[in-house]
């Protein structure tokens, strides 16, 4: 994994879907699946941003993407089905699907924490990626070899004080990579893993820690080698595993 080089066109076959595309991590794995080939479904609650990663994919020559705005704090099961309605009147599969969107909410003590901000944050990290993935799965199917990835961080593995929902989320996501992963393993040829991005310059990482350097950490792209990997078929074998980039 450490010694992946990918091809420059190890994703020219593969229709790929990314959530939370609007900056950081999302849009930067959009840009970079984009160089490799990757046909692209991007979704994000802001139409504006999803407009303007459209223009920039398509100005390099790149495979013009799919943009689909939904807001996954409010977004009904009912959307859901309409993504995947959408797929399937342009394509005939789906190969990848990396569950990106995220939300920090409030770095307080659970008993002082908001239940309306407790639930914005399951909704975004944890529903929207549950629902997303368990409508999606008959597209995947359709793949000859199908790879989904779910958002980890280091808070869902230890647990930290004052980090709330958000790592409440990130343990519940843990699990769930855990049993798809499971469940799809004899089944089915798609894999299911976790992707724990570590400490990224993105908004996120400033709004958690406002006196922190932002220079001190790496940029999104520094990571991108393992999304690649693990949506090119050289990551095969590989399924329910919890992956550290850094």
């Amino acid at each position: 994994m450490n010694d992946f080089e990918p091809a420059k066109d190890c994703l020219k076959d593969k229709t790929i879907l990314i959530t939370g595309t609007g900056s950081g991590i999302g849009k930067t794995a959009a840009k970079t699946l984009s160089q490799f080939g990757a046909q692209l479904i991007l979704l994000s609650k802001d139409t504006g941003k999803l407009e303007s990663l459209y223009e920039e994919i398509v100005q390099k020559g790149f495979k013009e993407p799919l943009i689909h705005p939904m807001n996954f704090e409010s977004a009904q099961e009912e959307e859901y089905l309409e993504v995947k309605e959408a797929i399937q009147n342009k394509f005939d599969k789906l190969d990848g699907l990396i569950n990106n969107a995220g939300v920090l909410g409030e770095k307080k003590p659970l008993s002082q924490y908001q239940y309306s901000i407790w639930k914005k944050v399951l909704n975004v990290n944890l529903d929207s990626a549950f629902l997303l993935t368990k409508t999606l799965l008959p597209l995947l199917n359709h793949s000859k070899l199908g790879s989904v990835v779910f958002t980890s961080s280091g808070v869902g593995k230890k647990g930290r004080a004052y980090w709330g929902a958000y790592a409440i989320s990130k343990f519940a996501t843990e699990g769930m990579m855990e049993v798809f992963a499971d469940e799809l393993e004899n089944t089915t040829k798609i894999r299911v893993n976790c992707i724990n991005p570590g400490a990224i310059r993105t908004k996120m990482r400033e709004e958690a820690y406002p006196a922190e350097d932002p220079e001190t950490k790496p940029l999104p792209e520094e990571i991108m080698n393992l999304y690649v990997y693990l949506m090119s078929d050289v990551s095969k074998e590989i399924n329910g595993q919890s992956i550290n980039a850094q």
